[in-house]
């Protein structure tokens, strides 16, 4: 089954750290580039961080650069996101997308809370 499924998210308080963690499976991780998405109450989904299939190649939204950092196994067809120095407004859902066969494969995401 073609499915990302991600773990690791939680309360945390404001200076706090988290990793993110999203599996892949049921088609080749290795040739895919990933993507980790937040979205927050009221507010559209958005980009956070990219990374590139072999993982030479990161991206970042300047809200976070600096602060997370994204990587990947794959070897364990897994994609992760180290948080840390987190802050309230980091709160959101976390999901991990990837963009396969003209569609955009995504995970079920996971609740990150960081309280002041």
């Amino acid at each position: 089954q073609v499915q990302l499924v991600e773990s690791g998210g939680g309360l945390v308080q404001s200076g706090g750290s988290l990793r993110l963690s999203c599996a892949a499976s049921g088609f080749t991780f290795s040739s895919y580039g990933m993507s980790w998405y937040r979205q927050a109450p009221g507010k559209e989904r958005e980009l956070v961080a990219y990374i590139s299939n072999t993982g030479i190649s990161t991206s970042y939204a300047a809200s976070v650069k600096g602060r997370f950092t994204i990587s990947r196994d794959n070897a364990k067809s897994t994609v992760y996101l180290q948080m840390n120095s987190l802050k309230p407004e980091d709160t959101a859902v976390y999901y991990c997308k990837t963009y396969r066969l003209g569609y955009d494969l995504w995970g079920q995401g996971t609740q990150v809370t960081v309280s002041s």
